[in-house]
């Protein structure tokens, strides 16, 4: 009888110490992708609003600047630019979360690089559209 106790005891120890680190359910990574896209799409409309005001703001200030417009349009688009960038990457680290922990890890550091390139493209453009 205690054979039997110690081998289901061993036996569930087992169980519980391989769930350990698993990839996520499918559906579980179905329902956090969709709520990290949702998340990306809200942040990125308002980025968009507020370049919008931005915009709108400096058009009524400044009619013969056109150099102050400018400005303020490049800086409305790196705040869009990034907004969609780091949507991107939250969503992409949802989708790494169905991966197995090298791959996982692999996925995560692809999605980081991704957003590093975005961030630096986003900048370099505002910077060149600056005069």
């Amino acid at each position: 009888m205690n054979i039997k106790l110690i081998t289901a005891t061993g036996i569930a120890m087992i169980a519980i110490l391989s769930g350990c680190d698993n990839a996520k359910s499918p559906s579980a990574v179905a329902n956090d992708v969709e709520a990290a896209q949702q998340a990306a799409a809200k942040k990125v409309a308002d980025a968009r609003v507020d370049a919008s005001k931005d915009n709108a703001n400096a058009t009524d200030k400044v009619n013969d600047k056109s150099q102050d417009l400018n400005n303020v349009e490049a800086k409305g688009a790196y705040d869009v630019a990034i907004a969609k960038a780091e949507g991107a990457h939250t969503v992409a680290l949802e989708k790494c979360n169905a991966m197995s922990r090298d791959a996982q890890s692999k996925c995560k550091d692809l999605a980081d690089a991704d957003l590093d390139a975005a961030k630096a493209n986003s900048k370099a453009t505002e910077v060149a559209a600056k005069q």
